[in-house]
């Protein structure tokens, strides 16, 4: 049995970014990992959080619920919207996990863009193999 593991866009983190942390809020046992991805649009320096969740009771879906690369990065510009992220991962017992990648801009389709990043989370052990 081969588990899925989807991105689900919430958006892209302006006013979405508060459905992400009520979900994080909600459901703070099922959060695996919290992470915070990197890279620059359009010239901008821009962060997309995601929460990796434990996959559901038949073990069939994991799903990633991400904001995609609507935040001003805060490393470059500290904002409420990360601190908030960053609050509601603590409270669940999770460190903010970074990682620089690069833009979904340069794929020419979004889900190409969501398997580089499961490549990348499976690479680094945040997600399971295929099995």
């Amino acid at each position: 049995m081969v588990m899925i593991q989807k991105f689900i866009e919430l958006g892209e983190g302006y006013a979405d970014i508060y459905e992400l942390l009520e979900l994080g809020d909600r459901m703070p046992d099922r959060i695996q990992h919290a992470i915070a991805f990197y890279s620059e649009k359009n010239g901008n320096p821009v962060a997309s959080l995601a929460l990796v969740m434990k996959p559901g009771r038949a073990k069939k879906f994991q799903p990633i619920y991400m904001c995609r690369e609507g935040i001003p990065n805060p490393h470059e510009k500290e904002n409420q919207r990360f601190t908030l992220f960053k609050e509601m991962a603590a409270k669940a017992g999770k460190e903010v996990v970074e990682f620089t990648i690069k833009p979904s801009t340069i794929f020419p389709e979004t889900e190409l863009y969501y398997q580089h990043l499961i490549g990348i989370l499976r690479t680094n052990k945040f997600l399971a193999p295929l099995s």
